[in-house]
């Protein structure tokens, strides 16, 4: 396992998504020593695929941390996560993202201060999201189980060669892509979040994320590209949460937050 470093899943209901989320996570070729749920306010299904997880996994430290179901909170939910964490590095992604088993070892091999990481995602069809949760297994090396699935020969290539990794960096290093963190697949030091305040709670759905990127970066910690090199994939969902207005608001506090400077979230962990 890898010391000092936590991963914290994003998550609200779906269990049946999160059992194959946990599954990538151990099947990961270096181990996270904590694995952090950061609940939204999620019913007994989802603490009984934590509980259940727990049992046949007992090698791994698992927190469930949880709130009161009042609407879209995930800026509350995982400000409580890393206030409550005892690990030096935290590892960020959503519980409708699977990990490529080599997704924590480039995370943690490119860590370093003043620095974040931040990757994208690989969507997955509704047909391929189907047929991982109707087997409830995700099994990377059999490929009847990744028939089907767009990103099948680029998972094989990733995980063939450390050399075909490197490759993978160096389109890392060129993409033109600005950087900004993504909430499904980023990390950074606790220390450094923190000095930020974390996330600002009064954001709703879409941008809480960027936001928070905008001011690590005006607070000195810049973002390196991991999207090629460490891929998450993306399971099929609707998105009945989604309201306009609220994007709207969020797009305005993101150009503030850059226009201003703003490091410190005046509604963040510290309030």
């Amino acid at each position: 396992m890898i010391p000092d470093t936590e991963i914290i899943i994003a998550c609200y209901q779906k269990p049946d998504y999160l059992r194959l989320v946990l599954q990538t996570v151990a099947q990961q070729e270096w181990l996270p020593a904590s694995i952090c749920i950061a609940d939204d306010g999620s019913g007994s299904a989802v603490q009984n695929v934590v509980e259940e997880f727990k049992d046949s996994h007992s090698q791994f430290p698992v927190r469930h941390v949880w709130q009161e179901d009042l609407g879209f909170r995930k800026n509350a939910i995982l400000n409580q996560a890393i206030l409550s964490s005892e690990f030096q590095y935290l590892i960020f992604i959503d519980n409708d993202c699977l990990m490529h088993p080599g997704f924590i070892r480039r995370h943690v091999e490119l860590a370093k201060k003043h620095q974040f990481l931040t990757g994208s995602l690989i969507r997955l069809s509704s047909q391929v999201t189907r047929k991982l949760l109707t087997s409830g297994n995700v099994a990377w090396g059999d490929r009847r189980t990744l028939k089907g699935w767009r990103p099948r020969n680029y998972s094989e290539f990733l995980k063939s060669s450390p050399l075909n990794v490197k490759f993978m960096g160096v389109l890392d290093a060129c993409s033109p892509v600005r950087t900004s963190w993504a909430g499904c697949n980023s990390s950074g030091f606790r220390d450094e979040i923190l000095a930020v305040n974390g996330f600002d709670e009064t954001m709703g759905y879409g941008g809480g994320d960027k936001e928070f990127g905008v001011r690590l970066k005006n607070s000195g910690v810049r973002g390196r590209h991991v999207r090629y090199s460490a891929p998450i994939y993306h399971l099929d969902h609707e998105r009945g949460y989604v309201d306009e207005e609220t994007l709207r608001k969020n797009r305005e506090k993101i150009k503030l937050a850059r226009r201003e400077k703003r490091i410190w979230a005046k509604h963040g962990i510290e309030q």
